[in-house]
């Protein structure tokens, strides 16, 4: 969804004639002494949560224009719905500091050109804990806050107290207005579980149409559910509540023939990942033949997800048979820095990564990293996320496709580097055949795995497929928890 920028970035001055602005300025004086007789107390933060931060003055929440991942991206009001591009991430940096980090592009909040200027522009920005990237938080009436930059002194407000969606947001002089008080909503963190239950839970309710295959969920910016998974031309479903699907057709209803020297002419292809990012979704899926690894990644585009609206970009990255991986089972990741990476494989040396460009969402370079793998084992399907200050890397290990025999189980590891090394909870790397189970097969729930996450509005969800008793593949939803470790459990 595209949106027109609000007021040109400008530094205006407030329209008021000389005498109100006179009184205006001893009004201020008097109201700067009594904050200095009775100075404001800090808010407690959750450096675990995530965090939309509501305009008292419009009610906007902060969001980052377009959905940008770029620096420079200009920081603006809409209205809330609670998107990755509206959930923010508090990092400590000492003597009562944090920056802002978005959870959709893993930039903070900064005053463009570190301006101590009045009506600056506020945009986001690499982390590099510059001054003007920090913000002390001080309370307000009725449970709102101020931030004041570190570097300028000034509040963050809605500029020219604007109501409107697209409204930009700038510093200035802390007057304590409503348009410069902010709600914290609080959306996860601290208050997530964090002691595992005491056995493995089953799936949670699903209905409709939940026949699936390496399942792939993404939320849309209407706030429904788009699910994508191994079929034909690449099957959809869609669910306005995560419980009840239903078929949407497929990506590529006139077929995929280029994918057809991978698959010996079938339209039948594999293991989509889907992201939305600077106003489109991009789409990894994979094209084989059971069995070989003569593989090959492909990306399609689309402004709306609808069957029909993808549009092939081609090739991302294939394996041939002398070659000792297989280009399968893709997983895009966005890091902190706004690099983007694919992770992917399937068994030979195991889970494979390369940095794509993204600009184009095509490979950039030759460096094929090694980040998981069992010496050949049956290892496949990452899904490589990022939470606070870790990347999480789930794998599914040992059998998958045969039904009720299925012996698929969902294992997790992390690192602080999206590149790895990963280790498991007993610190074993992942490249050595670690692995934290997190979810295994038990009583009619055979062979869990080829697991995708997503972080929701209430918490973090698991999406899996599993297969019944009759061996019919299922679609499986599990919340997660988090331990006080900072490892994933399934309840």
């Amino acid at each position: 969804m595209n949106r027109l920028p609000s007021t040109p970035l400008r530094h205006d001055r407030r329209g008021v004639g000389a005498a109100f602005a006179a009184a205006v300025v001893i009004l201020l004086a008097l109201c700067q002494s009594i904050v200095a007789a009775s100075p404001a107390a800090a808010a407690v933060i959750d450096t675990g949560a995530s965090y939309v931060l509501v305009n008292r003055h419009s009610g906007k929440a902060i969001d980052v224009l377009d959905r940008a991942t770029g620096d420079g991206a200009s920081i603006v009001q809409w209205s809330r719905n609670d998107g990755a591009w509206q959930q923010w991430q508090f990092v400590d940096s000492g003597g009562g500091y944090y920056r802002l980090r978005s959870r959709h592009s893993g930039k903070v909040l900064d005053i463009s050109s570190r301006s101590t200027a009045d009506g600056a522009n506020v945009v986001q920005w690499a982390d590099n804990n510059g001054t003007n990237q920090q913000f002390r938080v001080l309370d307000s009436d009725a449970g709102h806050i101020r931030l004041i930059n570190r570097n300028s002194g000034k509040a963050l407000e809605t500029w020219e107290w604007s109501t409107a969606d697209g409204g930009r947001l700038s510093q200035y002089t802390d007057a304590g207005g409503a348009n410069q008080q902010w709600q914290l909503v609080k959306l996860g963190g601290s208050g997530d579980p964090t002691t595992p239950p005491s056995a493995y839970p089953p799936p949670g309710p699903v209905a409709g149409d939940v026949g699936v295959h390496d399942p792939e969920v993404t939320k849309t910016p209407g706030g429904t559910y788009l699910l994508a998974h191994t079929g034909d031309n690449i099957s959809l479903k869609t669910s306005t509540d995560r419980t009840t699907w239903r078929n949407a057709g497929s990506a590529f209803p006139g077929g995929v023939s280029w994918a057809h020297p991978y698959t010996g002419g079938s339209n039948h292809v594999w293991a989509p990942d889907i992201t939305y990012v600077n106003g489109r979704y991009h789409m990894y899926y994979s094209a084989s033949s059971f069995g070989s690894n003569r593989s090959a990644i492909f990306l399609a585009t689309s402004a709306t997800g609808a069957s029909g609206s993808w549009t092939n970009q081609g090739l991302v990255v294939e394996s041939r048979t002398s070659d000792n991986f297989n280009a399968i089972d893709p997983s895009m990741t966005i890091d902190a820095q706004g690099r983007w990476w694919l992770t992917f494989g399937s068994f030979w040396s195991g889970i494979k990564q390369i940095q794509l460009d993204p600009a184009t969402g095509k490979r950039t370079g030759s460096t094929l990293t090694g980040v998981a793998g069992r010496g050949g084992g049956a290892i496949e399907a990452p899904t490589l996320v990022r939470r606070g200050d870790h990347y999480y890397l789930f794998v599914s290990f040992d059998r998958c496709c045969q039904g009720a025999s299925s012996t698929y189980r969902i294992m997790v590891g992390r690192s602080t580097s999206v590149n790895g090394p990963f280790v498991d909870r007993n610190g074993v790397a992942m490249n050595s055949g670690g692995g934290t189970e997190i979810l295994a097969g038990r009583g009619s729930v055979h062979g869990p795995g080829h697991q995708t996450y997503l972080d929701d509005t209430d918490g973090s969800i698991l999406f899996y497929h599993y297969y019944a008793d009759n061996g019919a593949s299922l679609l499986g939803i599990n919340r997660l928890g988090w331990d006080q470790a900072g490892w994933p459990f399934a309840y």
